[in-house]
């Protein structure tokens, strides 16, 4: 399961370090407004998806809670047909949808979580509370 925080699901974005300082950053800027996750993942930690309206708190490395999100949308898609409106939401600087799915493929590799074009991806669009 994933962590709670003061009765709300974690948002833990990335790896620990640079990499999720960064995401955060990009959150708290008001730049990164969705994530995608694979949908095996939900499976394998017990967790529902996350559903409209949902709050979640997002968490730093020592899991202390740096905003509240709010869920404003959730798509499932198979990989291969991730649009780039998500990939752009993501506000990572992809530079086309193609740019998003090597990258994001190459991190679930090296993560031991393969995706083919089939693999459903839970799309979650969000904002920043507080």
């Amino acid at each position: 399961m994933w962590p709670r925080v003061e009765g709300m699901r974690a948002m833990e974005l990335g790896t620990p370090g640079a990499m999720r300082d960064r995401l955060n950053a990009l959150v708290l800027a008001g730049t990164k407004r969705a994530t995608a996750l694979r949908v095996q993942d939900y499976a394998d930690d017990g967790e529902e998806m996350e559903r409209v309206a949902e709050r979640l708190a997002l968490l730093d490395d020592d899991g202390a809670r740096l905003a509240t999100l709010e869920v404003t949308a959730v798509d499932v898609r198979r990989f291969g047909d991730v649009p780039w409106e998500l990939a752009e939401a993501e506000g990572e600087g992809f530079t086309d949808i193609e740019d998003w799915r090597v990258r994001h493929r190459d991190f679930w590799n090296q993560h031991g979580a393969p995706v083919t074009d089939d693999t459903g991806i839970a799309c979650i669009w969000f904002r920043v509370l507080g």
